[in-house]
């Protein structure tokens, strides 16, 4: 007798089946959320942070390169999916059960490829995405226990025999949509100048609260001999195990050439991790980070050269022996148990204890990486380039006494009927 978990009417495999097609949609849409947000915030207060840990992390997805096809977020072919599951179990045919069961195939191949990339080379995992891998394999384990079979149940009579007339309909909707897409990013891009402006008029806006009473003697970038003389200056409290903190150091190694002689960028140990910081001691979600910070400050001729391997090296530096490499490798070794070093680190993180409070959830103002103050005002979390740019530009041109970036901006519409 042919099993089928679609075609008898209402049974619990059937309803569980269309519940985990919702899932998947709700799980891709938020990813696909989350992708344009991060990537392309509205305004300065919707920058990236390290908030969870390094592992559970979103962002690491949406800024790695396989966040998107072809300017398509992966997210939006799981909701397809995921629309597929749910429109089977509504509105159930066989037609229609041997396409899902071929498409539940190749779609947890994918997630099995997809989650394989993101624990053992991102070393990172995204909740969102994590949503959407669960929901897979519930409905991959649906079309493989109770899913159509003629009678026989062999792997290949449940999963490969779809519909090809089903398949093409779906690669059209898919394909169209697709092309939605890639037009809205499109749109996203191009309205980058306009957000770029809107940036820089909020960071304007922004409160000055000045640098802090300990500047960090560590020093990335170094244009001039005193740190206010340069027109574009930079505290960035950082942590060496926070990916949106390698966000913002890549983003910095761009700037730094392009700003060349007209940026100084000081490195503020924030480490988050209880040993070494009382600020934010609730967020003890980067074990080994306060030992990075030892390594690297402990001799300041060699920070840079230690800053820049960490961040280089980003997933090994999580490993306790990586990092008594790294310390043997730069004669270090004394870092870990040496008082003035940790009392060094400990005043500059303390230093985030200066600032007034800018959640309800913690006393002070410093409470994730990264936070930059910029010129006196403090940023939040990271910037896509493009707005990072155009805020430095501001600065550069407010400092040289030309035209700033605010009064040269000449909307898109009027640019293209411009003569």
């Amino acid at each position: 007798m042919a099993q089928t978990m679609t075609l008898d009417g209402v049974r619990w495999p059937r309803i569980l089946s269309f519940f985990s097609g919702i899932g998947m949609m709700v799980a891709s849409i938020l990813t696909v959320r989350h992708y344009f947000l991060a990537n392309y915030p509205e305004n300065i207060f919707e920058g990236s942070f390290c908030d969870i840990s390094a592992f559970f992390n979103c962002d690491s997805s949406a800024f790695s390169s396989i966040s998107a096809v072809m300017g398509v977020p992966i997210g939006f072919f799981g909701l397809i999916v995921g629309a597929v599951f749910a429109l089977g179990a509504l509105f159930p045919s066989e037609s229609f059960e041997r396409t899902s069961s071929f498409i539940a195939f190749l779609n947890v191949l994918g997630v099995i490829a997809l989650l394989t990339y993101a624990v053992f080379v991102m070393k990172s995992l995204c909740l969102l995405c994590t949503g959407f891998y669960v929901f897979s394999l519930l409905s991959f384990f649906l079309f493989w226990k109770f899913g159509i079979s003629q009678g026989r149940g062999g792997f290949f009579e449940r999963f490969f025999h779809p519909s090809f007339k089903m398949l093409v309909t779906f690669a059209c909707i898919t394909a169209l949509g697709a092309y939605g897409m890639i037009l809205y990013h499109e749109a996203k891009k191009d309205a980058q100048a306009a957000v770029s402006l809107r940036i820089i008029k909020q960071f304007r806006d922004l409160p000055v609260v000045g640098n802090p009473s300990f500047l960090s003697p560590y020093w990335t970038v170094r244009s001039t001999e005193y740190f206010e003389d340069a027109p574009i200056q930079v505290v960035e409290f950082s942590d060496f195990l926070c990916p949106d903190c390698l966000f913002l150091t890549r983003e910095f190694d761009i700037l730094k050439e392009e700003f060349a002689g007209k940026i100084n960028i000081v490195f503020q140990f924030f480490p988050l991790e209880g040993l070494c910081n009382d600020v934010v001691a609730e967020k003890d979600i980067h074990p080994g980070a306060c030992e990075l910070a030892y390594i690297a400050a402990y001799d300041p001729a060699k920070f840079v050269a230690i800053h820049d391997e960490t961040f280089a090296n980003f997933n090994a530096a999580r490993r306790p022996e990586w990092r008594q490499e790294l310390a043997m490798k730069y004669g270090v070794e004394e870092a870990f148990n040496d008082p003035v070093t940790h009392d060094i680190i400990r005043s500059i993180v303390n230093t985030g204890m200066e600032y007034e409070k800018t959640s309800d959830q913690f006393s002070y103002g410093i409470r994730s990486t990264p936070t930059m103050i910029i010129n006196g005002r403090m940023i939040i979390g990271t910037l896509p380039l493009d707005q990072m740019r155009a805020i430095f530009q501001d600065l550069v041109d407010e400092y040289e006494g030309r035209s700033r970036f605010i009064e040269q901006w000449v909307p898109p519409k009027a640019r293209k009927i411009k003569k």
